[in-house]
C-alpha cells in the first residue's frame, strides 16, 4: 500500500507565542520549530503500516525553505520519501494550502503514483483551522473521517475509532480515503543517528505551487486571555491550619 502524511511546520509547542503588529501572523523570529504533534502521529502510523503491510510512505508539506527540516525529521523515523511545496514564508489559508496538496497528488497521480491512505493531524498546532484534510477528500471524492485515534488496515478497507463522550465511535472505510488524527493515536519515535544519517541521503522533490486567489479572509488573530496567577497566604505555621480546611472544603476535596 502507499500512504502519503502531510505535515506542517510550526512553532515549538509550549512556548510564548507573540504575535506580529497587524495581528496577521505569528512572530517567529525567536522561536524554534517542529512538526504539529497531531502529524508526529500521523508520520509515525504511515510508517508502521509500511512495516506491517509493505509497500511506500511519502511525507508532503508545503511551507518555506526551511520545512525541509521537518521532512527530513520524518525521513529519519522511516518514511521513505518526501515532497516540499515549496512557499514564499506566509501562511497560506486552509483552502489554498488543500488545493496545492490536491493539486500534487493529481501530479504524482499522472507519473503513476496512486495513494491508498491519506494521513493529516486533526489540526495543525498554530492555526488549528480543522479544515485542511476535509477540503482535500471532498477535493478528491473521498471518505474522510477526522479525530481519529485507532487505525487498522484489512486488505481494500481501513478501520478507525474515534473518541466520543462515554466511549469510541467505530468507522470503516474503503480505500482510498482520508484520515485526520489525533496525538495520542501511538507514541512517535525519536530518531536515531543512522536514520538522520540515511534521511541525509534521501530525495527530496521540491516544486513551487502557484498560490491561488484568496477566497477567505483573516480578520485577525489573537491570543487567549491570560488567566493570571494567584497566591494567598493562609497564615503560618499551626494557626494556618484552619484556613487550609476552609480552603479545601470550598474546592470540594473534603
Amino acid at each position: 500500500m502507499n500512504v502519503l502524511v502531510a505535515v506542517k511546520r510550526v512553532p515549538m509547542t509550549g512556548g510564548t507565542i507573540v504575535l506580529r503588529d497587524d495581528r496577521q501572523e505569528i512572530d517567529t523570529r525567536h522561536l524554534g520549530f517542529t512538526i504539529s504533534p497531531h502529524e508526529e502521529c500521523a508520520a509515525e502510523e504511515a510508517v508502521r503500516l509500511i512495516e506491517r503491510h509493505g509497500g511506500s510512505s511519502t511525507v508532503l508539506t508545503l511551507g518555506p525553505p526551511e520545512a525541509e527540516e521537518q521532512l527530513r525529521d520524518s525521513l529519519a523515523v522511516g518514511v521513505d520519501r518526501a515532497i516540499h511545496l515549496v512557499s514564499d514564508g506566509d501562511e497560506w489559508d486552509p483552502q489554498a494550502t488543500a488545493a496545492a496538496i490536491v493539486a500534487s497528488i493529481a501530479a504524482e497521480r499522472l507519473a503513476g503514483t496512486s495513494y491508498d491512505l491519506l494521513l493529516f493531524g486533526n489540526e495543525s498546532a498554530d492555526a488549528g483551522n480543522f479544515q485542511v484534510a476535509m477540503r482535500v477528500a471532498v477535493a478528491l471524492g473521498l471518505p474522510c473521517v477526522s479525530g481519529v485515534k485507532a487505525i487498522e488496515v484489512d486488505g481494500g478497507r481501513v478501520r478507525c475509532e474515534q473518541e466520543v463522550d462515554g466511549g469510541r465511535d467505530v468507522y470503516e472505510l474503503d480505500l482510498p480515503a482520508v484520515l485526520a488524527v489525533k496525538e495520542g493515536l501511538n507514541l512517535p519515535r525519536y530518531p536515531s543517528v543512522p536514520g538522520r544519517l540515511r534521511a541525509k541521503r534521501k530525495p527530496l522533490e521540491a516544486s513551487s505551487p502557484q498560490r491561488p486567489p484568496a477566497r477567505l479572509r483573516k480578520v485577525a488573530l489573537a491570543l487567549p486571555p491570560d488567566s493570571g496567577k494567584q497566591a494567598r497566604i493562609l497564615g503560618h505555621g499551626a494557626d494556618a491550619a484552619p484556613a487550609v480546611l476552609e480552603v479545601l472544603t470550598e474546592l470540594g476535596l473534603l
